[in-house]
C-alpha cells in the first residue's frame, strides 16, 4: 500500500516531465526531419534568449508585487508536484473537525477553548499535524469556531463570513497563476521584438552574399519562434496547471464551512462530517465505511 501511496504522489510530476520531453522532442525533432539546420538555432538561440527572457523577466518584476513574485516562484514546483492534499488529509480534516464538533456539541464551549486559542498546544489539533502546520485552514477553522462561543449562532451570518474569507484566499492564491498568463500573453511580442530587431541588424548588413543574409533573417525568425513556442508550449501550460491546482486545494477550506455550517444547523457531528465529505474531489474521496472506521479510529478527545 505504501509503494502504491508514493507512486500516485510522484504520477503529477512524471506526467508533467514527460510532457517537456515530447513538447521538445517533437516540435525540434519535426524539424530536424524535414531537413531544418539546428545550426542556425543554436547560432541565434543565446542572444534571442538573451533579448525575450530578459524582456520578459524585466516585464515580470514591473508588473507584480514581491508577495506574487515568490507565489509564483513556488507555484512552479507545485505545478510539478501536484496538489499537496491526499486522501489521507481529507480523512484528517473530517476527523479533525469531528472530534472538535462533538466537543462543543457533548461538552461545551468552555471545553473548546483551549483547543481554538491554542491550536498548536491543542491534544485535537496536534493528531493532525498537516493540518495543523496550513495556517489559514488553522486559522479558519479556530476564527468561525471562536465566533460560534461569542453566541453568533445564525448559520446564514456565519456562511457569509466565511464565503468572504474563502474568497479572498482563493483570490490571492491565484495570483501567481495571473502573473504566469500575463507572462506567457507577453512573450510572443517580445519574440516579435527580438525578431525585429534581428531584421534591422540584417538590413545594416543588405550588400553581403544571399548565404550570409539568409542565415542572418533565418537567426531573426528564432525570435518569434521562441517568443511562441515559450508561450503556447510550457509557460501557458504551466500556468493552466497551476491554476487547476489550487483551484483542486480550494475544496479542502470548502469541506470547513460545510461542516462547520451543518453543525451549526444542528446535525450530528457524524452528519455533519457525512456532509463534508461529499465536497471532497472524487479522485480523494474516501468511501462513507472508509470513513466511518476512520472516525470509529479517532484517539478519545481529553
Amino acid at each position: 500500500m505504501v509503494g502504491v501511496s508514493r507512486a500516485q504522489d510522484e504520477s503529477p510530476s512524471m506526467f508533467q516531465i514527460i510532457g517537456i520531453v515530447l513538447l521538445f522532442g517533437l516540435v525540434f525533432g519535426s524539424y530536424i526531419i524535414s531537413g531544418g539546420k539546428f545550426a542556425v538555432i543554436l547560432h541565434a538561440l543565446p542572444h534571442e534568449m538573451m533579448a525575450i527572457g530578459g524582456a520578459g523577466l524585466a516585464a515580470f518584476l514591473i508588473s507584480n508585487s514581491t508577495t506574487t513574485m515568490k507565489a509564483t516562484m513556488g507555484g512552479l514546483g507545485k505545478a510539478f508536484a501536484g496538489p499537496k492534499w491526499k486522501k489521507q488529509d481529507y480523512k484528517d480534516l473530517l476527523s479533525l473537525l469531528f472530534q472538535l464538533t462533538k466537543t462543543m456539541k457533548s461538552k461545551g464551549v468552555i471545553a473548546l477553548e483551549s483547543h481554538i486559542e491554542k491550536p498548536a498546544e491543542s491534544t485535537i489539533f496536534q493528531k493532525y499535524p498537516k493540518v495543523l502546520k496550513d495556517h489559514f485552514a488553522t486559522d479558519f477553522i479556530c476564527d468561525t469556531l471562536r465566533m460560534m462561543t461569542m453566541n453568533l449562532e445564525d448559520p446564514h451570518q456565519i456562511e457569509d463570513a466565511m464565503d468572504k474569507q474563502l474568497e479572498k484566499h482563493h483570490h490571492e492564491a491565484l495570483n501567481a497563476p495571473h502573473a504566469l498568463t500575463a507572462l506567457a500573453d507577453a512573450l510572443p511580442a517580445l519574440g516579435i521584438v527580438a525578431a525585429v530587431l534581428g531584421v534591422i541588424k540584417t538590413m545594416g548588413s543588405i550588400t553581403e552574399p544571399p548565404e550570409i543574409l539568409g542565415g542572418m533573417i533565418g537567426g531573426a525568425l528564432v525570435g518569434t519562434f521562441l517568443g511562441v513556442f515559450l508561450a503556447y508550449g510550457l509557460v501557458g501550460p504551466i500556468a493552466s496547471r497551476l491554476k487547476a491546482i489550487i483551484d483542486e486545494e480550494s475544496a479542502f477550506y470548502k469541506i470547513i464551512q460545510s461542516v462547520l455550517v451543518a453543525h451549526l444547523h444542528g446535525n450530528a457531528a457524524q452528519i455533519s462530517v457525512e456532509i463534508g465529505r461529499g465536497d471532497i474531489p472524487s479522485s480523494a474521496q474516501p468511501s462513507f465505511l472508509e470513513m466511518e472506521e476512520s472516525l470509529s479510529g479517532a484517539p478519545a478527545v481529553t
